[in-house]
This record gives structure tokens, sequence and C-alpha cells, in this order.
């Protein structure tokens, strides 16, 4: 990250001053007035803003609690220590770490090198990165659509192990750098960011640890990960080989723990594909049928006339 950064998040805090004096522990009035600990959006962003960044505590244990928000965490140097909801979480440099609002979160003390900062996020915020990450199916996107729900079903956290992306590193420090210095249009600059973000991210779901608390939230994550990285020649007998499980099992796992079956995920997978081409590109019609895994031309018209109530033709024309 730039030094000139660095030294700006490096400054010790009121906060870190406190603790370094000899407070004991972190000031619970600076967070919430409730008694529970969760931490309160009105106490962290500033009136009338959707998104915040505040340096993270240093040289105090963070006890366990949750938050009112979506909380964003990167890691801009040396390395700090999670515990999510039982599981041990070790943010190195470069790295993202994206809670549910229902994660339960404790904090290990960081030292003076340790540096990140969080990103406080109210749920509108995501209106303009929603739009431009479109239809498609992904994990990131559903995980942030069960935030905004306040739901678990694709986990409680994301840990993006990206320190050698180089596209994400260069959003994430021009949103910290955007957040700190006052500009016009930030709001926007920050929205579009944001979108551009997670778009690099849905191309790294192989770097990612997902916070599934149990079996059948692992095999979610399993089941969605391989139907979105391989929706073109996607099979069950594959995924059921790659997961080392027999194709009935699996076939009924799937339908108990996600409502649709193997098939139907995958055709939707396809179809919100095929839609994002219908309104991106200018492809023919049969060469995005056959770019979505599809070679039955009037099937794939079939089926898309039946999801979308409409042909590809006319949902192009329409730009629904």
């Amino acid at each position: 990250m730039n030094k000139d950064l660095i030294a700006l998040l490096s400054v010790i805090t009121d906060e870190e001053q406190e603790i370094l004096s000899g407070r004991s522990e972190i000031d619970r009035a600076r967070y919430t007035e409730q008694s529970q600990l969760i931490i309160d959006s009105k106490k962290m962003l500033d009136q009338g803003k959707l998104i915040q960044i505040r340096p993270h505590t240093r040289f105090v244990h963070f006890p366990k609690h949750r938050h009112n928000y979506v909380e964003v965490i990167y890691m801009c140097q040396g390395q700090t220590t999670h515990i999510v909801d039982g599981n041990q979480v070790a943010l190195r440099e470069g790295e993202l770490l994206f809670l549910n609002q229902n994660a339960v979160q404790e904090i290990l003390p960081a030292g003076r090198e340790d540096i990140a900062v969080n990103f406080i996020i109210l749920p509108e915020f995501f209106d303009t990165t929603f739009r431009m990450m479109g239809e498609d199916e992904n994990i990131l996107r559903d995980f942030l659509i069960d935030c905004l729900r306040q739901d678990n079903s694709y986990g409680r956290y994301l840990h993006f192990r990206v320190s050698d992306v180089l596209p994400v590193q260069n959003l994430a420090e021009n949103m910290v750098w955007t957040l700190l210095n006052s500009q016009p249009s930030k709001r926007s600059i920050n929205q579009f960011t944001m979108g551009l973000l997670l778009l690099q991210l849905t191309h790294c779901t192989h770097r990612l640890g997902t916070g599934a608390q149990n079996f059948d939230q692992k095999l979610i994550f399993q089941v969605l990960r391989y139907i979105d990285e391989n929706y073109r020649e996607a099979r069950l007998q594959e995924l059921a080989d790659l997961m080392g499980y027999d194709i009935p099992w699996l076939s009924r796992a799937i339908k108990r723990l996600l409502g649709r079956t193997y098939k139907e995920l995958l055709q939707v997978k396809r179809l919100n594909q095929a839609a994002f081409l219908l309104q991106t590109t200018r492809l023919p019609i049969t060469d995005i049928c056959a770019a979505v895994g599809y070679d039955n031309t009037s099937y794939f018209h079939r089926i898309f006339r039946a999801y979308y109530g409409m042909s590809p033709k006319e949902y192009r024309k329409h730009g629904v």
C-alpha cells in the first residue's frame, strides 16, 4: 500500500492512546448504547453517510461482538487474528474479510505495525454494485444478498486470500484513499469502485474461505461454486466424482438444501448468463445459446421464454 496512506492510518488514535496509557479493555460507549455488544452503525457512521472507514483498533483484545451493518476488513500491512463463529481467521496483508451481520467476531490484540481498515457499510450502498454485477448468480453476490436479508445460507463470513491479485489491491487502495480524502462525487466514485472490486473478487472464488459453519453449508458452497465456474459444460456426474458422493444421494441433498434440483440450478445459471450477454453484447442469439452451454437452439428459446416470459429477441429489444 502507498506509504503516505500507511503513515496516515498508523497514527495513534485517541482510543489507542487511552489503551497505551493503561486502559485494559475497549470503551463500549464508543460502539453501542445497548447492553449486548452489537456495534451500532449510528456510532460508526456520520449522519447521511452510507459508507465510512476507520482504522482497526490495535493493542487490545476486542471481545465477542456483532454488527448491525455489513463490515469489510482490508489488511493494509501486517496481520490480525479474528475468531469468527469459533473459526480462527488469520488476516494477512492484502486480504479481505467480509462479515455478515450475524457473525460473532472476536479480535486478538494487534501490534503497532498491524494496520487494517474497517469498511462500515449500510445496505443501500450496494444498489449500484448489484446493478453492476447484473443478474448473473455467483457466490459473492448471493452472500451479500443474504447479508442484507440477515440470512446465513451462504455462511457468515468470506475470507479472500488475494494479496497477489493486483487489480484487487489497486481497487481496495483506491477506496481507502477516496474515503480518507474529500472530493466531488465521492459517493458515486466509491459505489462504482466497490462494484469493480466485487466483480474482480468473483474471479477469486478459488481463494475463498467461506465461514460455512457445518457440513450442509459447506456442501452448498461446493455445489454453487462448481456451477458458477463450470456452467457451460457442468455435469452432475463430474460434480459427484469431485465431491466423492454417489449421484442419488447428492441429488437429494441439493434439493433439500437449495430447494431446487441440480438441473434447475444449472439452468437458472445458464439463463441468467444468457440474459446478461443479451443486454451487454450484440452477439447473435445462436452464439449466446452455445456460449452458455446449449446446443439445441429451439430448446433454449423455449426455456428462456418459460423463465423470463418473453423470447430472447424480445428481452434484448426491451432491455429488461
